[in-house]
């Protein structure tokens, strides 16, 4: 067996150079909008400092050194070490519901840990670990999944992590999981007969989330869509703030470090509300543009899960594409007035370390289905393991 370490190849056309310029691309023109807020002082009342922009920077660096070194090792490596970093990441959001847990200012959901000066969402964890659980479940089971017993398995695999982090008030991020478990089933040999169920399981499963789960306060958020300026609470404030954001932009922009003054202020302008301050500062062009590189993201994604050389590849690509394609359709939509406001951030530009790294992880484990598309020696990969 020749060492794994003695050649460290990824040769050139195995490098998925286009989705790595996407996400880079995104993360820069992030970078730049946090930079704006903090310096131009719109955002003061949140806490937003001239360091946060710095915080987003190494943020990025980071994820982009983790999305390489995972891209090096061959995912059907990873994917073996399940029985690691599964319980780990269960683990860490479960400790949320302990002393070490606490709701971050603004949000609904107690959902992040505080561990010294270092805090952070463990949810953005498990958005990996589950794609490489449930890419590595799907792959065994494949053949077998539309037996009852089987299929059973697979739910139960899904309903994990949508019931913790849905226990946790952090419905936003549960739809996330939802939709990742409902790509990757959908891509795999499900029978038309399951197929043919996923809309009344779905329209149970919102019955029981209106009835017995959802405040009053969660129901109006959804209510007032259909009937704006109905409510007395005036919930739909920060929406139409970001709709009027969009708007004061008009076609070019206001352009980037102007002054408070310049900008409409929209509560988490910094975070999840990050698109409207784009459509100030860029304009209408400059938010289409946003939106192409996104849909570009979304693309590449699922166009690589076409070339990979086997199921598993797949799966881990298709899971990225549910994940990364629900965040930009909810986080929009909240911004449009479309989607209720339910804490969802815009990856790669949203402020938040946690997220930028886990997001730039998950590339890296799209680039490493990628480039392991033929046989090469790479770290702790040696074709003679095979």
């Amino acid at each position: 067996m020749k060492s794994a370490f003695k050649q460290l190849s990824v040769n050139k056309h195995n490098i998925d150079a286009g989705l790595i310029f996407s996400v880079i691309l995104c993360s820069v023109i992030g970078i730049l909008l946090i930079y704006s807020i903090s310096t131009s002082g719109i955002s003061s009342d949140e806490g937003i400092g001239s360091g946060d922009w710095k915080v987003q920077l190494v943020s990025m660096v980071l994820g982009l050194g983790v999305a390489v070194f995972i891209s090096i090792i061959d995912y059907r490596k990873l994917a073996k070490l399940w029985f690691i970093f599964a319980p780990a990441a269960l683990f860490l959001v479960a400790l949320t519901f302990t002393g070490l847990g606490y709701q971050r200012e603004g949000a609904d959901d107690q959902a992040w840990l505080q561990i010294g000066p270092i805090n952070f969402q463990p949810s953005e964890i498990l958005k990996l670990a589950f794609i490489l659980t449930f890419a590595h479940h799907l792959s065994r089971d494949e053949e077998d999944m539309n037996k009852p017993v089987h299929m059973i398995l697979l739910c139960l695999h899904g309903a994990i992590p949508i019931g913790i982090v849905g226990l946790q008030g952090d419905y936003g991020t549960a739809i996330i999981f939802a939709a990742i478990f409902m790509c990757m089933l959908l891509s795999a040999k499900i029978s038309w007969k399951y197929i043919a169920a996923i809309p009344i399981v779905i329209g149970a499963a919102v019955s029981f989330m209106w009835f017995f789960v959802l405040s009053d306060f969660h129901k109006k958020r959804i209510t007032i869509l259909f009937n704006p300026g109905s409510d007395p609470d005036y919930i739909e404030y920060q929406q139409d703030l970001g709709l009027a954001a969009l708007k004061h932009g008009g076609v070019f922009g206001r352009g980037l470090l102007k002054k408070a003054e310049e900008y409409i202020y929209v509560p988490e302008i910094h975070n999840d509300f990050i698109f409207s301050y784009a459509g100030q500062v860029f304009g209408f062009l400059g938010s289409v543009g946003i939106l192409i590189i996104l849909v570009y993201i979304c693309l590449k994604i699922f166009a690589d899960s076409r070339v990979t050389r086997d199921r598993l590849g797949r799966f881990i690509c298709m899971g990225a594409f549910g994940l990364f394609l629900s965040h930009y359709i909810m986080n929009i939509g909240m911004v449009l007035k479309v989607a209720p406001v339910i804490g969802v951030p815009l990856p790669f530009m949203s402020a938040g370390g946690t997220a930028m790294v886990s997001m730039y992880a998950i590339i890296g484990l799209v680039l490493s289905t990628y480039s392991h598309r033929a046989v090469t020696y790479n770290v702790f990969y040696d074709e003679d393991d095979d």
